[in-house]
């Protein structure tokens, strides 16, 4: 009877059992992370689900709705409907839109109770004046929105100069001196070819989770693949021992 120890060892490398593990642990990582795009993929598809339904349900009224009940970001995009007074005294916050760009004008509404919910009118181009001159009794119905607080992309609002890339509805209230303002606005819906042309808000998600999770499945099989043809191969060119 012959032993091989040396054969054997030779068999299972240094370098092979680095290799192995590396690719056993990218094997688990890429499973992992496919398994998390999986779960985005289910809660994506319920996001877009809800959405889709509180943007086409019926409007919920806001003059006998108690405002401390609504969550703005488990409520977004649910169509409303108020009553007030429009008051003169716009914001002008930059937008960039399908009909080029200019400008979202942002109005206070006052509510017969004295509460006030700022509302979006929609776009009007740069130059274009859409100032109210007087208070304006109006029904508005549209979508509710959530305050944007962040500012633009790599640009912040700045008050001071009257300069605003995104609508803070927080920021906008202490400028125009609003009091009891809703902690959200709402998109107005669009009436006929004027302007400010509301009904242009853009409810999209992207939704690439299944491609990313066939990815990350791909390449956890790549993986399989690649030490299961390693350890074959060795093991054919090892002397039986």
């Amino acid at each position: 009877m012959t032993d091989h120890p040396a054969q054997g060892g030779k068999r299972f490398s240094p370098g092979l059992i680095a290799f192995a593990t590396f690719a056993g642990v990218c094997a688990v990582l890429f499973f992992g992370l496919g398994i998390w795009q999986v779960e985005r993929l289910a809660w994506k598809n319920g996001l877009i689900a809800a959405v889709e339904t509180r943007a086409h349900s019926e409007p919920v009224a806001l003059n006998t709705t108690d405002w401390s009940t609504i969550d703005p970001e488990a409520s977004e995009y649910q169509r409303v409907l108020v009553n007030g007074s429009l008051l003169p005294g716009d914001i002008l916050t930059q937008a960039v839109t399908a009909e080029g760009p200019g400008f979202w004008v942002m109005t206070p509404l006052r509510l017969p109770d004295g509460r006030a919910v700022l509302i979006n009118r929609g776009f009007a181009p740069k130059d274009m004046d859409v100032a109210l001159d007087a208070e304006t009794p109006v029904t508005i119905k549209g979508l509710l929105r959530v305050s944007e607080p962040e500012g633009g992309f790599l640009r912040s609002n700045d008050p001071a100069a009257n300069r605003w890339f995104s609508r803070d509805v927080a920021a906008f209230g202490e400028t125009l001196g609003l009091e009891n303002l809703a902690p959200f606005f709402i998109d107005a819906d669009r009436v006929g070819d004027v302007y400010p042309r509301g009904g242009m808000t853009v409810i999209s998600f992207s939704n690439n989770h299944l491609i990313y999770a066939v990815t990350w499945f791909g390449l956890t099989g790549l993986c399989l693949f690649a030490l299961g043809y390693l350890f074959r191969d060795r093991w054919r060119r090892s002397p039986a021992g």
